[in-house]
């Protein structure tokens, strides 16, 4: 695997891979390297054989601050829908076709694209002194990187409004009240959850977590009608797995199953 600027990578267990934006004096915030690079270790890690959980968490005392405002030079022209185009969307839609859990472990701040970026992910864990941000409507801007449609599907029409348009502060805990993290844990206790839970996504089947990643996607949008007709389709695609065969074996035999992903 490349190595990178603005990242770092490893993988401290067997299947589990651990992303950190690593641009701390910045509390990672974007630039067009990070953007870059990001991309490509994401299409790098959709053909990692063997990965089956990934946790993304910035370096230091952020998460992500969104885009680097002192990188951009405001007498320049340029084109925001562009760059959302080039440097954001595909980053939001890698994370979303991942065929594994991403669990963000959010350990400070997650403002603008970087509360986008949390929310992209499967699961969110979040530290209690991390907070979010929908930043944009301080600097005159929209929602962007999907935080429109995360934030109405998470919390429904009125209370994503609130949170789009005052641009106010939301703690841990009050983010766990709305839903929209999953759990909150101590600081130093942060990486070591987030492990564990990458842990047992670890030891799940592999192909039925990515199909279910799929169906709960799709639910988002289609009908009840749509959505019967999918859970049918990937049904038989997951009844024909090895780890189906190991799974029904493992309980009538009353031990715990091992699933190979096949």
């Amino acid at each position: 695997m490349a190595a990178y600027e603005t990242l770092r990578y490893e993988e401290p267990e067997p299947g589990v891979g651990w992303l950190e934006l690593n641009r701390p004096e910045q509390l990672n915030a974007f630039d067009e390297t990070l953007t870059r690079e990001l991309q490509q270790l994401l299409r790098d890690l959709e053909r990692q054989e063997g990965l089956r959980a990934l946790v993304l968490t910035g370096a230091g005392r952020g998460f992500c601050a969104g885009q680097d405002l002192k990188s951009i030079d405001p007498a320049q022209e340029r084109s925001l829908g562009r760059s959302l185009e080039e440097r954001y969307n595909p980053i939001i839609r890698r994370l979303r076709a991942l065929p594994f859990p991403v669990i963000a472990a959010v350990n400070g701040a997650a403002a603008g694209a970087g509360m986008s970026l949390a929310l992209a992910c499967d699961v969110r864990l979040a530290a209690e002194s991390a907070f979010f941000v929908q930043a944009f409507v301080r600097i005159g801007l929209v929602p962007d990187s999907g935080s429109s449609f995360f934030l109405v599907h998470l919390l429904g029409y009125a209370r994503a409004f609130e949170i789009a348009t005052l641009g106010e502060r939301i703690s841990a805990q009050e983010a766990l009240h709305l839903g929209l993290v999953n759990r909150v844990v101590p600081d130093d206790r942060l990486r070591e959850e987030a492990l564990a839970w990458a842990r047992r996504y670890a030891t799940l089947p592999p192909r039925a977590l990515a199909l279910t990643k799929r169906l709960l996607q799709k639910a988002t949008w289609a009908s009840l009608e749509e959505m019967l007709q999918y859970e049918q389709y990937c049904q038989e695609i997951a009844g024909r797995t090895e780890d189906y065969r190991e799974g029904v074996a493992a309980f009538r035999e009353k031990r715990a199953p091992v699933f190979k992903g096949r």
